[in-house]
């Protein structure tokens, strides 16, 4: 996590969305050396992170004009198009040169379309979506899947070390974000088959910790079954990924799929099962709840 690599010249950045990712993100860049500064609509967001020793600014603009990288750590599409093309937005402030790495997870279409924008005025902008959840933001290992040009990327890269442990360039523009998509549907997907696992297994009288404990070690093993399917076990679904956001983000897949020609029969599924958990309550809890929710009851025999 290093920062020797940077120049200095290439300070500082700027960071907007302090949330449950952002604050610990920015946490992470401050303790490798950058100097960072903030902007947020509500100044308390700001005030732990400015004790920390980030440079609270007061303004969008002020922040635009003073860095030369501008991380975006925000909840959903509208909002990152609002603060890139919004008349007093990010591009109506910026400088030529600026390079806007935006991690949140928004719709890849909707990415291209901004990344053109940012081109017409000299503007980079990384597409950069992570995977690791909150205790990735914290420990500084999130997997960062990079849209993009190969130069912009490049440049950021030192910057992208400290927050992140796996970084991958997938290609242009929306691809960080595709490949996002991608993993939000694994996962969704994989989620809806475990609460069926389960379900066969407690039908059939048989425990479903003694399959999951045979199951790891064969070609079913995966990280979800590993993580999630004990969360299942322990009805453990304090969140560190709010099953409103995983609805969000798969209404992300199921748009970017339909805009693309294709019908995604899992995707309509797990959709499903997480409207009914977040009707039912549980839109704060861990989006593994939706396992609980994809096998209805069965027919009396």
């Amino acid at each position: 996590m290093s920062m020797h690599s940077i120049p200095s010249d290439r300070f500082p950045v700027g960071y907007i969305g302090l949330g449950i990712m952002g604050a610990p993100m920015v946490s992470n860049l401050l303790r490798a050396g950058v100097p960072v500064q903030i902007w947020a609509r509500r100044a308390e967001q700001m005030q732990g992170l400015a004790q920390d020793g980030a440079v609270a600014q007061d303004s969008l603009a002020a922040l635009v004009a003073s860095v030369r990288v501008l991380f975006l750590n925000v909840s959903d599409t509208p909002d990152v198009e609002g603060l890139m093309l919004d008349e007093a937005g990010i591009l109506a402030h910026a400088r030529p040169g600026l390079i806007v790495v935006d991690h949140s997870t928004i719709d890849p279409l909707c990415t291209r379309a901004i990344a053109a924008q940012a081109r017409k005025v000299g503007v980079g902008f990384v597409d950069a979506p992570v995977s690791g959840g909150e205790r990735g933001a914290i420990a500084g290992t999130l997997t960062v899947m990079l849209g993009g040009s190969h130069a912009d990327i490049e440049q950021v890269r030192p910057l992208l070390e400290c927050v992140g442990k796996t970084l991958t360039r997938v290609g242009d523009s929306g691809a960080g974000q595709i490949a996002k998509a991608c993993n939000q549907l694994i996962i969704g997907e994989t989620l809806a088959a475990l609460g069926e696992a389960y379900a066969l297994a407690q039908a059939a009288g048989v425990d479903p910790a003694a399959v999951r404990a045979a199951l790891l070690g064969g070609f079913a093993g995966s990280r979800v079954l590993e993580t999630h399917g004990q969360r299942l076990l322990d009805d453990d679904f304090v969140p560190g990924f709010m099953a409103r956001l995983h609805a969000k983000d798969m209404g992300i897949v199921e748009n970017t799929a339909r805009s693309l020609g294709l019908d995604l029969i899992g995707v309509a599924r797990v959709r499903e099962a997480l409207a009914q958990a977040c009707a039912a309550g549980h839109a704060d809890e861990d989006s593994t709840i939706l396992a609980r929710y994809c096998v209805p009851e069965a027919p009396a025999r």
